[in-house]
């Protein structure tokens, strides 16, 4: 990562200014989970304060849970994600397509506020990074690799919640885009997997990239919209197929050994007419 994003501290050179630094870094998503700070001799002498005072302030972050440290592995950014609900909540969401439904609604009415947002506010250097996102998904789409696709879907639409430079926004959708990271609402692969989705879902992001690139906050909102709209409806229509194909399954499985046995049937009757 980075090691430039600390800044000196000019004043009253305390844990407390490097505590509140690091606090203000994480909270506007410059320093996210898992990322890794500099090794202590650095980073003391980017914030310019003695390595005493370093160990003091990383130590109230710790406590706080924002920070942890591996033993001989350095101290990295936590889960301050985390799960937004409790084990017995997800596994009712899992259970019940209700909670999928009210999941799509709501990123509907966000997304479409982010992106309004985003197209308002992003900076130079916000369309910068979006504009390498959004080079790297067309790289995954022509590799045809799913997988790598999904990730940078997630990276794409995080990225979106950055450029609205809304705190409340921003965590809020990153905490919804871990529940669709672990498959808690439904399989991504069903709805990447439906004929011609995965190009659908390309242009569909580069809809809401132009319109952010364009600062065109209503096209933005349309766009992030319509978006999540065909989601739901591909994801209802791959519920659908897959329903349909596993009774196939169940019908042929149901029927074979009696069309089998008819054959059989069949052939004895000729064979006895033939005597």
């Amino acid at each position: 990562m980075a090691t430039d994003i600390f800044a000196r501290i000019t004043h009253s050179r305390t844990a407390d200014e490097v505590v509140h630094q690091i606090e203000v870094l994480v909270l506007e998503g410059i320093l996210r989970v898992g990322d890794r700070l500099p090794g202590e001799r650095e980073l003391a002498k980017q914030f310019d304060v003695s390595r005493p005072i370093l160990r003091e302030a990383l130590k109230v972050l710790e406590g706080r849970g924002l920070l942890h440290t591996q033993h001989g592995g350095g101290t990295f950014v936590a889960d301050v994600i985390g799960q937004v609900f409790t084990q017995p909540v997800m596994e009712l969401i899992t259970r019940h397509q209700k909670a999928t439904l009210d999941y799509l609604e709501y990123r509907f009415e966000v997304e479409g506020i982010a992106a309004e947002f985003a197209a308002k506010r992003a900076t130079e250097a916000d369309r910068a990074l979006l504009t390498r996102i959004v080079s790297a998904m067309k790289v995954a789409h022509q590799k045809d690799d799913f997988e790598e696709e999904a990730v940078i879907d997630v990276e794409f639409h995080n990225a979106i919640g950055e450029c609205a430079h809304n705190i409340i926004l921003l965590h809020t959708l990153r905490s919804c885009y871990r529940l669709l990271s672990e498959g808690v609402f439904y399989n991504r692969a069903l709805v990447y997997n439906l004929p011609g989705a995965r190009d659908k879902l390309l242009a569909q992001h580069i809809a809401i990239y132009d319109a952010v690139m364009a600062a065109d906050p209503e096209a933005a909102r349309r766009a992030a919209q319509a978006h999540i709209d065909f989601v739901a409806r591909a994801m209802r229509d791959a519920e659908r197929s897959g329903d349909w194909e596993r009774v196939s399954n169940l019908r042929l499985q149901q029927r074979a050994p009696d069309l089998s046995n008819r054959g059989k049937l069949n052939k004895t009757k000729q064979s006895e007419a033939a005597e």
